[in-house]
C-alpha cells in the first residue's frame, strides 16, 4: 500500500490545493472494524481497517481509505489503470474486472475488481474491489480486500452497495 502513495507524491506536488473535504463510507458493522493503520502527510491521508479480533499479519478482511488532496487531472480510468499496474509489478498474473462508473454526476466514480494469484514474495491469494470516486479538490481511493483467489458475486454486490452511498463532504475549518 505503500507503494499507491509514492505514486501520487509527484502529482501533488503540481496539484497542491487548500481547501479541504472527505469521504464518509458506512462500513459494514458486523465486522466491529477498528484502525490498523492512519497515516498523514501534508496531502495524502491514509487509513486501513481490519476486524477488531484480527491484527496486521492475520486479517481476513481489510479495508483501504486514501484521500489526495489536489489530483484533480486524471481521469478514473487513468487512475484505475495506475492501480493496477502497480498491482501488476508484484503479481503479473493479477486480473482487472471493470464493473461500473457513474461520470455524469458531481463526484464521479469507478468500481473495479482485481483478483489476484499468490506470487514469490506474498505466500496468501487476496483480491480487491476498489472504488475511486473524484471529489472537487481530492481524489478518494478506497478498497475493501479479502484473502481468496476471487471475489464472489455477493460479496461484490455487498460492499459495491455501501461504497455508492458513500458521501463526499466538505470539511469546514
Amino acid at each position: 500500500m505503500k507503494s499507491l502513495i509514492s505514486i501520487f507524491l509527484f502529482l501533488l506536488l503540481t496539484n497542491a490545493v487548500f481547501s479541504q473535504e472527505s469521504i464518509e463510507i458506512e462500513w459494514l458493522e458486523k465486522y466491529e472494524w477498528k484502525e490498523l493503520s492512519n497515516q498523514k502527510t501534508d496531502n495524502v491521508h491514509l487509513i486501513e481497517v481490519i476486524p477488531a479480533d484480527e491484527n496486521e499479519q492475520n486479517w481476513s478482511i481489510l479495508g483501504q481509505i486514501m484521500s489526495i488532496e489536489g489530483v484533480l487531472d486524471f481521469s478514473l480510468e487513468e487512475i484505475k489503470d495506475i492501480m493496477f499496474e502497480q498491482i501488476k509489478a508484484s503479481t503479473p498474473n493479477a486480473i482487472l474486472t471493470f464493473i461500473e462508473k457513474e461520470e455524469g454526476t458531481e463526484y464521479p466514480w469507478i468500481l473495479f475488481k482485481i483478483e489476484n494469484q499468490k506470487n514469490e514474495s506474498y505466500n496468501n491469494y487476496e483480491s480487491q474491489l476498489w472504488y475511486i470516486r473524484q471529489g472537487k479538490t481530492s481524489l478518494f481511493v478506497n478498497f475493501i480486500a479479502i484473502k481468496e483467489q476471487e471475489l464472489k458475486d455477493d460479496f461484490v454486490k455487498e460492499w459495491a452497495e455501501v461504497f455508492k452511498l458513500s458521501v463526499v463532504v466538505e470539511i469546514k475549518e
